[in-house]
């Protein structure tokens, strides 16, 4: 029997469930799985695809100074217009 508040329990409040919850303890690790969740090569397919992004991405902020300069002679091209 799960203790019951000190102060008592307000009128209408719904009563404690006597079952566990659906979570599974902190220290308790789920079962492992028979199956890999990705296969090897798809997950060596999407490493590749990341890698790329990554690359690709930190080739245009390589050097802020220079980006912040390009975008501000667009605009100023643009402005002009």
């Amino acid at each position: 029997m799960p203790p019951s508040p000190i102060a008592g329990t307000p009128a209408g409040a719904p009563s404690r469930s006597s079952e566990p919850g659906g979570y599974l303890p902190v220290e308790e690790l789920p079962p492992n799985r028979d199956q890999a969740a990705i296969a090897p090569d798809e997950q060596a397919k999407i490493k590749k695809e990341l890698l790329a992004a990554r690359d690709r991405q930190a080739s245009t902020v390589k050097d802020p100074a220079q980006n912040h300069n390009q975008a501000q002679s667009q605009n100023q091209g643009q402005s002009a217009k």
